[in-house]
C-alpha cells in the first residue's frame, strides 16, 4: 500500500509561503500577491486530492497568472477547470494590499486564464479524468508570487533585477527540491523556458531527466498556433505522451 505524501507536500507549500511572506521588493513592483496564503483553502484542497503518491513527471510553470492560481490557489489554475475537471471549489480571502485593477474574486472571477485553459484542457482532453493524469503526474509553479506594478501591469520574476530575485530564487529552488524529494519523478518539465532553465540549475547532482513543453501563455505568438499539437509532438518525442 502506497504512503499518502498529501501532509508532507501541504507542509511543504505552508513553509515556502511563510518564507515568502518574509521577502521584500522594490518599485516598479508594487503589489505582491500570496495566493499561498488567501487562496490556501484551494491550494491545500489540490494537494489533499492530488498530490497523494510518487509521480513519475512534474510539470512546472513560472509564477501564478492573474486570473488563474491568483485566484483559486491552484497552479494554472483558471476557474472553469479547476472547479468543473479539478472538482476544487474553495472560499477565497483577498490579499492585505489589492491592485483595483486586479481584484481577487476567487471561484467568482469570471475571466478565464488562457494558460490554464490551454494546459487543463489539453490534459483533460488526452487522460479523461483528472485522477488519471494525477496518477503519474503533478503541476506545480516555481515561484508562488504575483507581482505587479502600479499600472497593474504583470511583473514576472525574470524581468527583475538579479539581486532582488536572488533570495526568492533560493527559496524557491528548495521548494522544488523537497517536492523532488518527495516525488522522486524521472521527470521535471519546464512550461516554458524560464521554468525549464531553473529547474536544471536548482537540481544540479540530481539524477532527473529535463525537459521542456511550449508556454501556454497567448503572450507568445507560437503558443496562438495550436499549442496543444505543438505540445502534444513535444512530449511524445520526449516518450511522456
Amino acid at each position: 500500500m502506497s504512503i499518502d505524501l498529501s501532509k508532507q507536500a501541504i507542509q511543504i507549500a505552508r513553509e515556502l509561503s511563510f518564507g515568502a511572506n518574509q521577502l521584500s521588493f522594490a518599485a516598479p513592483t508594487e503589489f505582491v500577491y500570496n495566493p499561498l496564503e488567501y487562496a490556501w483553502k484551494g491550494h491545500e484542497a489540490y494537494l489533499s486530492r492530488y498530490a497523494k503518491g510518487k509521480k513519475k513527471i512534474l510539470f512546472m510553470g513560472m509564477n501564478p497568472g492573474p486570473f488563474g492560481m491568483a485566484q483559486t490557489g491552484v497552479p494554472f489554475g483558471e476557474v472553469e477547470h479547476v472547479r468543473d475537471w479539478l472538482g476544487i471549489d474553495e472560499p477565497v480571502d483577498v490579499p492585505e494590499k489589492m491592485h483595483p485593477k486586479r481584484p481577487i474574486e476567487g471561484f467568482a472571477c469570471v475571466r478565464s486564464e488562457v494558460s490554464g485553459r490551454r494546459l487543463w484542457g489539453a490534459f483533460k482532453e488526452r487522460f479523461g479524468s483528472a485522477d488519471a493524469f494525477f496518477g503519474e503526474r503533478f503541476v506545480v509553479n516555481y515561484c508562488p508570487l504575483v507581482f505587479m506594478e502600479a499600472s497593474g501591469k504583470n511583473r514576472t520574476p525574470d524581468k527583475m533585477p538579479a539581486f532582488e530575485v536572488a533570495p526568492l530564487y533560493a527559496l524557491c529552488d528548495a521548494h522544488l527540491r523537497s517536492l523532488v524529494e518527495l516525488f522522486e519523478p524521472s521527470w521535471v518539465i519546464g512550461v516554458g523556458a524560464f521554468a525549464e532553465t531553473r529547474a536544471k540549475e536548482s537540481l544540479k547532482g540530481y539524477e532527473i531527466n529535463f525537459g521542456r513543453i511550449l508556454h501556454p501563455s497567448p503572450a507568445s505568438p507560437a503558443a496562438n498556433r495550436g499549442w496543444a499539437e505543438q505540445v502534444e509532438k513535444q512530449l511524445n518525442q520526449l516518450g511522456l505522451w
